[in-house]
């Protein structure tokens, strides 16, 4: 007889969580999804999966938990009280944080999470809302070597690079230093071009010969069309990406390391943000570069 899937329990159904809840829903895993917003549970039960009003009701026959929340607090508040995760999950199962949180966070979630009895793991992503829409994201884990194992056929639903990077937290390590690499490369576009446009170039060829060489990138690649259109339509927000530039500096702060560039490029998503952009992708570096430029 064919093997039985184990029954998900997904919280947190945003741009990156419903399309990642609905993957593992076409795989034909059994999903119960919780969020705050109902007609993004109406789009769950669409796709086969189970609405749940609270944490607790989601929660209560999981054998795996996800969550996908935009930061600390969120995860903490799911996780803990009355109505949490810890205290309604049953005993052994499996809880995946793929938020992306402070490794600080992710240890001690760990910590609190095998109090009760539940295996972690922390499992943050990259790849943004395509990324999420194609299971085609990169996803960086933290935690023990056979809980990572086990959780390994969902991760493969939902990712096309998979990498255990070590203990509790390491996970949300690496996603820190991706989120330093992609910010830092998208504020290198937008000043390329601005000095490409300003300079009387063809964007569009400009573009595609600086891709096809050394300058190429997946940021490149995946924002180009952005670039060309100044449509900014959040696949990842300004307003997120400031959040996890806090992570990198306060992380980077923990383990004695500088970051004068990340420190800068940190600085400028904070300039954008409060320039009113917030909402909006984090390709709109670009404005910032504009105003800056302005004549």
């Amino acid at each position: 007889m064919p093997t039985q899937l184990p029954r998900i329990a997904w919280t947190g159904l945003g741009i990156m969580g419903s399309p990642m809840a609905e993957n593992l829903l076409k795989a034909g895993y059994p999903l119960t999804g919780h969020t705050l917003e109902p007609h993004k549970l109406d789009r769950l039960a669409a796709q086969g999966g189970t609405p749940a009003t609270t944490v607790a009701e989601a929660v209560r026959h999981a054998d795996v938990i996800i969550t996908m929340l935009p930061a600390d607090e969120d995860v903490e508040s799911v996780a803990h009280g009355d109505g949490g995760i810890l205290a309604h999950a049953r005993p052994g199962a499996l809880l995946i944080d793929m938020s992306t949180v402070t490794p600080r966070t992710a240890v001690t979630l760990a910590r609190t999470g095998a109090d009760h009895g539940l295996r972690v793991l922390d499992a943050p992503v990259s790849g943004g809302e395509a990324g999420a829409i194609e299971g085609n994201l990169s996803i960086m884990v933290g935690g023990h070597r056979a809980d990572f194992e086990a959780a390994r056929p969902l991760f493969d639903v939902l990712g096309g690079t998979v990498a255990l990077c070590g203990p509790h937290g390491a996970g949300q390590t690496v996603k820190a230093a991706n989120q330093l690499i992609v910010a830092a490369t998208l504020q290198a576009c937008a000043e390329a071009v601005v000095f490409l446009e300003r300079s009387g170039v063809d964007l569009a060829t400009a573009l595609d010969v600086l891709n096809g060489g050394l300058a190429g990138s997946a940021v490149l690649s995946r924002k180009k069309h952005v670039f060309l259109t100044r449509d900014f339509s959040p696949g990842f927000r300004i307003d997120l990406h400031h959040k996890d530039m806090g992570i990198v500096t306060s992380a980077a702060r923990e383990a004695g390391v500088a970051l004068p560039l990340g420190g800068l490029v940190a600085q400028l998503v904070a300039a954008v943000r409060a320039q009113g952009d917030g909402g909006l992708d984090h390709s709109a570096l670009l404005r910032g570069v504009e105003r800056m430029s302005a004549a």
